[in-house]
């Protein structure tokens, strides 16, 4: 009975040693994978990197780790445009089967989905932020966007007339989507200024914004699109997703 008591406790202090190492060793693992994903996407800062699923050890030696979160606060994408970028906030992203080398330089995950958001002043930026004339006396351009409720985002127009007076801001609801890799957001109505007729196609080369955001994280791909309160929410995914390597 003894020997029994004796080999329950030394089998508790095994296993709370294997935690204690098993733990030890998950935390060194995510702080090498977060300075590795920093180097190969020059992130200005380092990402949280954060390894799920236990024990830890034993997915390592099986080469493939089950479930690991990632996540970056600025992320600067590429527009398309020349050197112009685009700042992604929180992007956070749950990346599935990831397959690693044992040094950690190179980590695959066969899928991954995850969520970000772009602010409204930065799509501001894709707007035409010089007045544009729209018809013969009349300039429009957009002066802001913000959350216009029930998934629409407001763009505020600022039109001006001075033959007439008017100078004059006008919100437009409008719907966003995403069409491959670019966002867009188009005006459900157009505005009618002083019962002047605006071409349609002139008026939406002001109102109507196109964003292009290029080589996210990993070769992650833009997904689906939603108006919120403090920006545009993008959800992402793809497949064979490259960590590092």
């Amino acid at each position: 009975m003894r020997a029994l008591r004796v080999l329950l406790i030394v089998v508790v202090i095994l296993g709370i040693l294997f935690v204690i190492v098993d733990r030890v060793a998950v935390h060194f693992a995510e702080g090498e994978a977060a300075d590795k994903l920093k180097a190969t996407q020059n992130l200005a800062e380092t990402p949280d990197v954060s390894i799920n699923g236990f024990p830890f050890l034993t997915q390592v030696a099986g080469g493939s780790l089950d479930d690991v979160e990632v996540g970056i606060k600025d992320y600067e994408a590429a527009t398309g445009n020349g050197n112009e970028q685009i700042r992604i906030d929180d992007l956070k992203a749950d990346m599935k089967d990831v397959e690693f080398s044992g040094d950690y330089s190179s980590a695959t995950a066969s899928t991954a989905t995850g969520t970000a958001t772009i602010a409204y002043d930065e799509l501001l930026k894709a707007a035409k932020a010089e007045p544009t004339q729209v018809a013969p006396g009349v300039t429009a351009h957009v002066v802001g966007l913000s959350d216009g409720g029930n998934g629409k985002i407001k763009v505020a127009v600022d039109l001006k007339v001075p033959a007439l007076n008017v100078d004059k801001t006008v919100p437009l609801l409008s719907t966003v989507t995403v069409v491959g890799d670019t966002v867009k957001v188009r005006a459900d109505n157009l505005p009618a200024v002083g019962g002047i007729a605006l071409a349609e196609n002139r008026i939406r080369e002001i109102t109507d914004i196109k964003q292009a955001i290029d080589r996210l994280p990993g070769g992650i791909k833009l997904d689906s699109v939603r108006a919120a309160p403090n920006g545009v929410e993008i959800t992402v995914k793809g497949s064979n997703v490259k960590l590092a390597g």
